[in-house]
């Protein structure tokens, strides 16, 4: 996939029937947003039968109940479709490794394929809200001044929310380091990088455009 902007991405959330499809966890909604140059283009959400009931737990943790899941799609038929709606894109997730792990679970039964990159936002905002008291997406929502957009726990209004705080993130790297143009792998590599580098990295990139070879190293 060639090099894209941070700014255009789709963000992702799954509510799921537990922690891990490797012990029989089902996704149950799955919630996203396309983001274009900054702005939200487009929405995707479904509900989804996971072929059991859910436990009592789960309802009451997302707001979905068994009746709301009787008589929906099974989850094969909606991946085949949201894996139309992520084509061609990269995605970000918060706490991505926990959405990547059913996004890939899913599609496989689908029969679909997932080729694009993923970044995880919270990863990110251990870097750009370092001072926030936790990195859950509650916390950072209100830490950042982001409206709250619907339910926690419900996957469309995370993934919304979840957009607002990447973008959140995306115009203080602008705003501090005067970086006009912040690609995807910049913001994957600072997810990878001990926190404590995170000003070091940003100055670095800030001071790419005016170095003359490419084989510069940031660090």
């Amino acid at each position: 996939m060639h090099r894209t902007m941070a700014d255009s991405v789709v963000v992702l959330d799954f509510e799921t029937t537990g922690l891990s499809p490797q012990y029989g966890d089902r996704a149950i909604e799955i919630g996203a947003v396309l983001v274009e140059h900054g702005e939200i283009v487009d929405r995707y959400q479904k509900l989804m039968n996971p072929g059991f009931r859910i436990s009592r737990f789960i309802e009451s943790y997302t707001g979905i109940t068994n009746e709301m899941l009787s008589g929906q799609p099974c989850c094969e038929e909606v991946m085949t479709e949201f894996s139309e709606f992520i084509a061609g894109h990269n995605i970000v997730a918060h706490n991505a490794s926990f959405d990547r792990r059913f996004l890939d679970f899913e599609l496989k039964r689908a029969k679909r394929v997932y080729e694009g990159a993923c970044c995880c936002s919270l990863l990110v905002s251990r870097r750009i809200y370092q001072d926030s008291p936790n990195h859950k997406l509650q916390t950072l929502v209100s830490h950042a001044g982001i409206p709250e957009i619907g339910s926690f726990h419900r996957a469309l209004a995370d993934a919304e929310m979840t957009a607002h705080l990447w973008m959140s993130m995306i115009d203080r790297i602008r705003l501090q380091y005067g970086i006009s143009m912040i690609f995807f792998d910049q913001l994957s590599e600072l997810s990878k990088i001990d926190k404590l580098y995170t000003h070091r990295y940003l100055t670095a990139l800030a001071d790419e455009p005016l170095r003359k070879e490419d084989g510069d190293v940031r660090f």
